[in-house]
């Protein structure tokens, strides 16, 4: 689904799917994995995230900002996605989660936003492929 990637002053992930919407998913669980222990995440509870981009590389950045934003502000531990929509210009997914919960969910890194910094999407022979950047 997806790998960690070193840098000297942030942290990435490599995200893969086979189509775009399991790329999106992934990317999102991927950036989640480094903020809390996603095995602590009961899937109870349905949210509906959205999110719009000019471009495919915008949508992803927006997409996991919204997601980031669900994860901090609305403190919503989210672990399963499935995306509904997706065209060039906007995502919409049913999330599974719950209210995040101090004593059940573990923090790991505190991840304070997405960033452009070599960020690529790609697609190759089996599917598609991105590598994101978080600033911690």
């Amino acid at each position: 689904m997806f790998e960690i990637l070193e840098h000297p002053a942030d942290i990435g992930f490599r995200a893969y799917g086979k189509t775009r919407e399991e790329l999106f998913a992934n990317a999102a669980v991927a950036m989640l994995s480094i903020a809390c222990e996603l095995d602590d995440v009961a899937p109870c509870s349905e949210y509906a995230l959205s999110a719009t981009g000019a471009d495919e590389e915008s949508l992803l950045v927006g997409w996991l900002s919204e997601v980031l934003y669900w994860f901090d502000g609305k403190r919503i531990a989210l672990r399963e996605f499935r995306v509904t929509h997706l065209d060039a210009a906007s995502i919409r997914c049913a999330a599974r989660g719950e209210p995040r919960d101090a004593q059940r969910h573990r923090p790991k890194l505190i991840v304070k936003a997405v960033t452009w910094h070599q960020l690529r999407i790609a697609r190759d022979g089996n599917g598609w492929q991105a590598e994101v950047y978080l600033d911690i």
